[in-house]
């Protein structure tokens, strides 16, 4: 069985699986640490209904200001955090926007914001609290998404940063293994939260033009979802994905998979287990080079 885990932090908590992530692993006992943007100001009224259902139901949540993309917010809230909890179990990194357009008219600025809350923001809030996390061991969980393993055209810029974000902590796990802590990154396909909209429009008008209608697929794509999403299928519930970030918070340590696909996957189940066995080879050779240079060194 793994260790009965205390203390949990779920970053973009305010909608989405995110918000139903709290709920859930606060419904099992665990004390949350919601955190969020804005909590005082746009998320004011999720942060009341998080407050409200968790006394009434008497569960242990705690709602914190953090913005990803602010190193100051991180800091500050990494000390709220750490005033009442001794050690820290679990990071869960799910604050994250999608920009969906043509990929050419995002400005440079644009792709750097993307950046900035999908790539940075989980390595400055990894930062933050892993030297808790290394001296106690624990989890870090990454939600990513199927765009991080497969390239879908409109959404250039999203699997740019979900791509990048994945390589850093795959290999980031490598280095933590020694140390107790695994990290885990989920890939989910649709689901029916926000996300989809929560991207700017393209910058570049100029470029928009030469592309003439093509302009017009992203929009058309994006209806697609929304249309399926409003289904009523249960197969897009984003709960989904809140039960699969369950599912390893309370799995072995140590056992843990790297990636855990959830819904529809377009094929990533396909390409990670085609992948695995070459990843696998690659780190025991490394591991094994690593041996003798140091017997080489003695």
């Amino acid at each position: 069985m793994s260790k009965q885990i205390q203390n949990v932090i779920v970053t973009g908590s305010s909608n989405g699986f995110g918000y139903l992530t709290v709920l859930t692993l606060a419904r099992k006992g665990h004390h949350v640490f919601a955190t969020m943007r804005n909590v005082n100001g746009g998320n004011a009224t999720k942060r009341d209904e998080l407050l409200k259902i968790a006394d009434r139901e008497g569960l242990n949540i705690k709602v914190v200001e953090l913005d990803v993309k602010d190193q100051n917010s991180i800091d500050r809230a990494a000390i709220e955090i750490q005033k009442e909890a001794a050690h820290i179990d679990v990071l869960i990194n799910n604050a994250g926007t999608m920009f969906v357009g043509i990929s050419e008219a995002y400005s440079i600025e644009q792709i750097e914001d993307q950046m900035s809350v999908n790539f940075y923001g989980p390595i400055r809030v990894a930062k933050a609290f892993l030297p808790l996390l290394r001296k106690n061991g624990g989890l870090i969980t990454n939600v990513s998404s199927v765009a991080g393993r497969l390239a879908f055209p409109y959404f250039g810029v999203y699997c740019a940063s979900k791509w990048a974000m994945e390589a850093y902590f795959e290999s980031l796990g490598y280095e933590l293994a020694p140390y107790g802590v695994d990290v885990s990154i989920v890939e989910p396909g649709p689901f029916a939260t926000n996300l989809l909209h929560s991207g700017p429009k393209e910058a570049d008008s100029e470029v928009l033009k030469t592309y003439g209608e093509d302009a017009n697929v992203p929009g058309t794509t994006l209806e697609g979802f929304d249309a399926m999403f409003k289904s009523g299928s249960p197969d897009v519930d984003p709960q989904h994905v809140a039960d699969a970030i369950s599912q390893l918070v309370h799995s072995e340590q140590g056992q843990r998979p790297v990636r855990t696909v959830v819904g529809q996957d377009f094929g990533t189940v396909e390409l990670n287990d085609a992948v695995a066995p070459i990843q696998r080879r690659l780190i025991t050779d490394v591991l094994q080079m690593n041996h003798l240079l140091g017997a080489n060194h003695n």
